[in-house]
């Protein structure tokens, strides 16, 4: 493993053991027998390279989009599990030093748009790189649209029918707007309910029947906050709590219910409509810091990061029992 990404990962593992000692859920107990089948381990990433996923998009021919956080890059995962980078965006002068809480760069939301790009935010803590980046097919990484380098984006989502995509920042609790296009992100949301207690804010995001569905690592809650006309933010409403360390997730297609990461606690939980919680994954299944779930059909991928653990970046995955 490289001095640089040893350096990563012990920044991370130490910035985020306060969070974990306190962080223990009542829902990292016993995997029930759950929503879940076929749990394996398909593809295992390379540490020593910073292979870290951090998020992910789904293809319709099957193939996984992946961000690596600490390599600053974006790659595919073919079907059948081999890897293939796509693009790495540019490294900051400084290495990165300034980039809030962790002091690496790293690259974290992706979404796949229907003209076939690929969205990516990239954090860097300088204002000449910190932002959403465009990856086209033989095309250089372009960024679309600055954020605040004292901020640190992370979670991405597109809603389809208005075309703007949602970003999360972490550090500043704020939820940012942008068209596709890309221009200057307008501040949609800076609730209360989105800010950090010390590490991480607002996380993981999606968008799903005229709302925004944000995390808050830090404080454990699913947030549902409508999109009003306009593109107006209304209230954020908290639809499930107690999940200190909740990152992405992804809907099962059953009502409200959820499939999310927790990341200190090493689980993924499915969390149904009324907002009870039970874990459908831990680390015997090769759990390793997850960081985001997406799902395909009755396909569900689970990746992996290894921030902590520090042994096995790979992407998990199962079946949904009883999909249609």
């Amino acid at each position: 493993m490289s001095r640089r990404n040893s350096k990563i990962i012990k920044t991370v593992a130490l910035v985020a053991a306060a969070t974990v000692a306190t962080a223990l859920p009542a829902t990292a107990t016993t995997p029930s027998a759950g929503p879940l089948a076929d749990v394996r381990i398909a593809t295992h990433f390379d540490l020593s390279a910073g292979q870290m996923p951090e998020n992910i998009a789904l293809l319709r021919d099957g193939t996984a989009v992946v961000t690596f956080a600490a390599s600053r890059q974006v790659a595919e995962v073919a079907p059948g599990g081999a890897t293939r980078v796509l693009a790495t965006l540019p490294a900051p002068a400084d290495g990165g030093v300034r980039t809030p809480v962790l002091g690496f760069p790293l690259a974290t939301g992706i979404v796949h748009a229907p003209d076939g790009a690929l969205y990516v935010l990239y954090a860097t803590g300088t204002a000449e790189l910190t932002g959403l980046w465009r990856v086209a097919p033989g095309r250089a990484p372009q960024r679309v649209a600055p954020l605040p380098a004292d901020g640190l984006p992370n979670g991405l989502a597109l809603d389809r029918r208005s075309g703007r995509l949602y970003i999360t920042d972490s550090v500043l609790g704020t939820v940012w707007t942008v068209p596709v296009s890309g221009g200057t992100p307008t501040a949609w949301s800076t609730a209360p309910e989105l800010a950090s207690t010390g590490f991480l804010g607002a996380n993981g995001a999606k968008v799903r029947d005229g709302a925004l569905w944000v995390t808050n690592l830090d404080r454990g809650t699913l947030l549902r906050i409508p999109i009003l006309r306009g593109n107006r933010a209304g209230a954020p409403e908290v639809k499930a709590s107690d999940m200190t360390g909740i990152d992405d997730f992804t809907f099962t297609g059953r009502g409200d219910e959820v499939l999310a990461a927790l990341n200190g606690p090493n689980t993924v939980v499915r969390i149904r409509s009324d907002g009870t919680t039970s874990t459908v994954l831990d680390a015997e299944d090769g759990l390793q810091n997850p960081t985001s779930v997406a799902l395909r059909g009755k396909e569900v991928f689970v990746l992996s990061a290894a921030y902590t653990t520090g042994a096995d970046p790979n992407l998990l995955r199962a079946r949904l029992r009883g999909h249609r």
